[in-house]
């Protein structure tokens, strides 16, 4: 599934949830043997990869009602259980849940944090 973006910016864009938004990492062309890969090849795989460019805030954690004590005021502040991914992150994922999106020519993907595998990650490029 593709979807089409126009005039927008990235920063502007608000994921929600337990989503991630990735920019996927280039195709490789060549087998380490040597051999051209098709076109195409990399929508075949069941596994892909990317970096993460933005999260989501995480998992919603439901809030006690307070009935012992009605004179309080309500907190309506949502809590959130945070996710592992942090921003460039390499992300291992599986390919059959995510959606792709084009936007300003460039393609992003959003997946669910349940379906990552696995991340690598560099802490001298983290923050």
């Amino acid at each position: 599934m593709s979807f089409f973006l126009d005039n927008q910016d990235v920063d502007k864009f608000i994921v929600i949830g337990d989503r991630v938004l990735l920019k996927p990492k280039s195709p490789q062309q060549k087998t380490r043997s040597g051999l051209f890969l098709p076109p195409g090849f990399e929508d075949k795989q069941k596994v892909s990869c990317g970096y993460v460019i933005k999260s989501g805030p995480g998992y919603p954690i439901p809030t006690l009602p307070e009935a012992h004590e009605p004179w309080k005021k309500s907190d309506e502040k949502q809590n959130y259980f945070p996710l592992q991914v942090r921003t460039g992150d390499l992300a291992v994922f599986l390919q059959e849940n995510s959606y792709l999106i084009e936007f300003n020519k460039e393609k992003y993907i959003i997946v669910p944090h349940s379906a990552i595998l696995m991340l690598i990650r560099e802490d001298d490029l983290v923050e």
